[in-house]
């Protein structure tokens, strides 16, 4: 499926492929919810990198996560979140660790998405206390990771043929 999204000021304008456009995850790390999730969390999309396309890129900037590490030193995420200067919209994160993947916010995402069946909640242990996880009967929930991939999720739904 083509996605297209944008930015709130309209100055970053991007398109790419998605096997994976069910906004069905829902990520309480302080890290979404702080840069990208007023409601107490973010939502991902699954995307192809390769398949980018951008305009407006002058105006994107990129922030890497500060994560405390068990000695109390801090070291820099590699998760580059991506994100409009002029207006402060978060737009996509990507990883060197899988550099053909880019995850597009939910939020950014212009063209309609399909509504999810269920809904994965994740990193609830980092949710805030003012969150209300709005569970539905058949949603799954997990403290840290959750134990399927965005594409493991849409193939058990029966949805990774978009």
């Amino acid at each position: 499926m083509k996605l297209e999204g944008s930015c709130h000021c309209r100055a970053v304008r991007f398109s790419l492929e998605s096997a994976q456009p069910y906004p069905f995850m829902r990520c309480y790390c302080s890290i979404c919810r702080k840069t990208a999730g007023g409601g107490g969390y973010a939502i991902n999309l699954g995307g192809d990198n390769r398949t980018l396309k951008i305009h407006g890129r002058e105006h994107i900037a990129v922030y890497r996560a500060r994560l405390e590490q068990a000695d109390g030193s801090m070291a820099l995420s590699s998760g580059h979140r991506h994100f409009c200067k002029t207006c402060g919209s978060a737009l996509w994160l990507w990883d060197p660790n899988w550099p053909d993947l880019l995850h597009p916010h939910a939020s950014a995402i212009d063209t309609p998405l399909p509504v999810p069946p269920e809904h994965t909640h994740l990193m609830l242990d980092s949710k805030a206390s003012w969150v209300e996880v709005k569970r539905g009967e058949e949603d799954r929930c997990f403290a840290d990771y959750p134990d399927e991939s965005l594409a493991d999720w849409h193939e058990r739904h029966g949805l990774s043929d978009i």
